[in-house]
């Protein structure tokens, strides 16, 4: 007995300084653009800037309610409060910025978590990609607004209007994706072909990596049982449509927090009109972020600002001070709950 507890809190301690190693290296890289920052404060209303603080955990209570907000229609799944809503939002959000993995990293953790509540991993990762699926049809939606405004205003360079069909195809193929994913998960027979392969992949992969010594990485009833419950998850979904009421509130109210971040720097900056902008540049940069590591979200963001003829420097503030003030207050209040939620771990 006194083994198997010193095994376990070996892995919890490795993966703290583990975690804590690349907390290191995302403030080591984002170092000049802190120093940006700080050197562009003088430039803001501070006042305003305070009112990040009540809007992100606004924000993080939003995205934590897409999940929680479906949750309590599932029986089996054990009760919770709003704190641990909360909480576990701020620790989901911490871990999305500390690892650099293209989401994947949130995804893993937000299983770990949740499997507490009795949770599986497969239901996990139909909310990670009904919230992904939600937040990027709203965004897409939000993005055609935008231009709407722009257009009637006239406020759209002739040379930056190749910008508006770009940022409409990439979301659209991300829509199709998710459709695509949507349309496999929906049907018992796609999703065990679908399960079949995955096992073949994850044979070959053991083969190759293992040379030859095992046969597998993970039993195959594990990965049956995984996509068995995605597909419990969408069916459930399908037969019961209310049970997405309140998560699709939650979710358009996340979206529009996300971009009321940037506006909230924007108008410390003395810029609010910049709103349409941000909404578009938001569309695209939400794009890159669902598909590559940590670190284009701003650059496509602030690319689609420029294209559309807001000042470079102007454009490059916002992004920059926005991206270095939500990574210190992430850090600041996700940290502590985070290894807290790992250290406590049985």
């Amino acid at each position: 007995m006194a083994k198997k507890k010193h095994v376990g809190f070996s892995f919890r301690t490795i993966l703290l300084i583990l975690t804590a190693v690349l907390v290191g290296y995302v403030i080591y890289q984002n170092w000049p653009d802190i120093l940006e920052a700080v050197n562009h404060l003088y430039e803001t209303n501070v006042f305003v800037l305070m009112l990040l603080i009540p809007e992100q955990l606004l924000m993080y209570f939003a995205c934590g309610q897409i999940f929680f907000s479906y949750l309590r229609n599932q029986k089996s799944v054990k009760k919770f409060t709003n704190g641990e809503v909360l909480r576990i939002s701020t620790e989901l959000n911490f871990v999305n910025h500390a690892v650099p993995a293209g989401g994947l990293g949130g995804l893993a953790f937000l299983t770990y978590r949740l499997g507490e509540f009795g949770v599986s991993a497969g239901q996990a990762s139909f909310l990670y990609i009904f919230r992904y699926a939600m937040t990027t049809v709203v965004n897409y939606a939000q993005a055609l607004i935008a231009i709407l405004i722009l257009f009637a205003l006239n406020l759209i360079p002739t040379e930056a209007q190749w910008i508006i069909p770009l940022a409409l195809i990439m979301n659209t193929g991300v829509i199709l994706v998710l459709w695509l994913v949507i349309f496999i998960a929906s049907s018992e027979k796609r999703i065990d072909f679908f399960s079949r392969i995955v096992t073949k992949i994850s044979k070959g992969v053991a083969r190759i990596v293992t040379f030859g010594r095992k046969k597998e990485l993970v039993k195959n009833g594990k990965i049956n049982d995984y996509f068995g419950d995605i597909y419990n998850s969408v069916k459930i979904a399908k037969e019961n449509k209310r049970y997405l009421k309140k998560p699709i509130i939650w979710g358009v109210a996340f979206s529009f927090l996300e971009i009321t971040t940037y506006w909230i720097v924007a108008i410390s900056l003395g810029r609010p009109e910049l709103l349409p902008y941000i909404m578009i540049g938001e569309a695209v940069g939400s794009v890159f972020d669902g598909i590559v590591p940590y670190g284009l979200y701003e650059l496509g963001m602030a690319g689609v600002m420029i294209a559309l003829g807001v000042e470079f420097p102007v454009a490059t503030i916002i992004t920059v001070m926005t991206r270095v003030i939500t990574l210190v207050f992430t850090i600041a209040s996700g940290s502590i709950p985070y290894y807290k939620a790992i250290k406590d771990k049985q």
